[in-house]
């Protein structure tokens, strides 16, 4: 049986677990991608549409001097207040040859908050062609079920939702003094199979390599770990049988897009694996240097300041035109972005759509 893990145990897998981080046993057994082994085909124009997120302020619209041009944010009415949460969730489109091309990738928390901004914001379920998830954790898949459930009629029958390894795992976070355990290990859940393939809705797919999920549109497949300091949190672990390990999220999955004239874009959910990481991987996955976007979760809320500020340097020597943290990224990451690159940073709130190029 599975058993809770004490203090000292806990202290003890981080110490063997750090040792393999030394080794590289670990981190360096992720994926291996060749240089430019993904042709990936340019799209002519991308949407992104965040429909949740933790923060919304429904006054950013109004910015003088104006936001950039690329940039369209929900305002709301006194019929129509916008949720945020802790939870994210993307609805996504490419154009190729004239042709669109739509996916759902991650599903947020709260499912009355979720679908009320997916009606606000006008977003057809019939026109999706794909569904995925970037890892598994409960503020990503929390809200799938229900979705499913309550789109029945319109989800194209046996569409593919796309997973990375281990995403069916029940995870755990050490927090002692936490609301549901004071003594350590927090249970996170379990997103089940079984519960998934009852519904007879969709078709999962597991993969390890760089895949895409729609034209235009390449999930990461597993990332590459290259960084001397992207070594994921301390906090986090996975039940595997009937053992505990740290969680390195081998699985977890970011998206790569290709825009027309002006490069990569890489929207990650919450990039356990690293940004840094996780854009290195896609420039070399593909053979593109030039990095147009960084979008999404960074992961670093209550990291310590020097990986920060070495996660920062090193996004700003990749340089890309814009960055936009989100999600998990934490207040003391998201400033330093802003104060580092301030001509490429961009505030997130819940309900932008970014529309590229501009």
């Amino acid at each position: 049986m599975f058993k809770q893990m004490n203090r000292r145990e806990f202290l003890k897998t981080s110490m063997v677990t750090g040792a393999m981080w030394m080794a590289g046993d670990v981190l360096k057994g992720g994926a291996t991608v060749a240089y430019g082994s993904v042709k990936i085909p340019e799209v002519e124009k991308l949407v992104i549409t965040v429909i949740t997120d933790n923060y919304y302020d429904c006054l950013r619209w109004n910015l003088y001097p104006p936001d950039f041009k690329m940039v369209k944010r929900y305002m709301i009415g006194p019929d129509s207040s916008f949720h945020a949460e802790h939870g994210l969730s993307y609805y996504i489109e490419t154009w190729i040859d004239g042709k669109s091309y739509a996916f759902m990738f991650d599903y947020g928390l709260d499912f009355q908050g979720v679908s009320k901004n997916m009606e606000l914001l006008n977003l057809d379920l019939k026109k999706l062609d794909a569904m995925g998830i970037s890892h598994g954790h409960f503020d990503h898949w929390g809200n799938l079920i229900a979705i499913l459930k309550h789109n029945s009629t319109k989800l194209r029958k046996g569409i593919p939702l796309y997973i990375g390894e281990e995403t069916f795992n029940r995870r755990f976070a050490n927090l002692p003094g936490g609301r549901y355990d004071p003594s350590g290990m927090q249970d996170l859940g379990q997103l089940k199979r079984e519960d998934i393939e009852t519904l007879g809705l969709v078709k999962i797919i597991e993969i390890e390599e760089p895949t895409p999920i729609v034209p235009g549109a390449y999930l990461t497949g597993n990332i590459e770990r290259v960084t001397g300091y992207e070594k994921g949190s301390p906090i986090l672990f996975i039940k595997r049988g009937d053992k505990m390990e740290l969680d390195l999220f081998m699985g977890e999955q970011s998206i790569v897009f290709n825009v027309k004239g002006k490069g990569l874009v890489v929207l990650s959910s919450c990039a356990h694996a690293g940004i840094v990481n996780t854009v290195k991987h896609a420039k070399k996955m593909t053979g593109i240097d030039k990095v147009h976007v960084i979008i999404g979760g960074f992961h670093l809320i209550g990291a310590p300041i020097p990986k920060i500020q070495s996660t920062v340097a090193d996004i700003k020597a990749i340089n890309p035109d814009y960055i936009i943290p989100m999600h998990c990224t934490g207040w003391e990451a998201v400033t330093m972005f802003e104060r580092e690159m301030p001509k490429q940073f961009i505030i997130n709130t819940a309900g932008t759509r970014y529309i590229f190029p501009a």
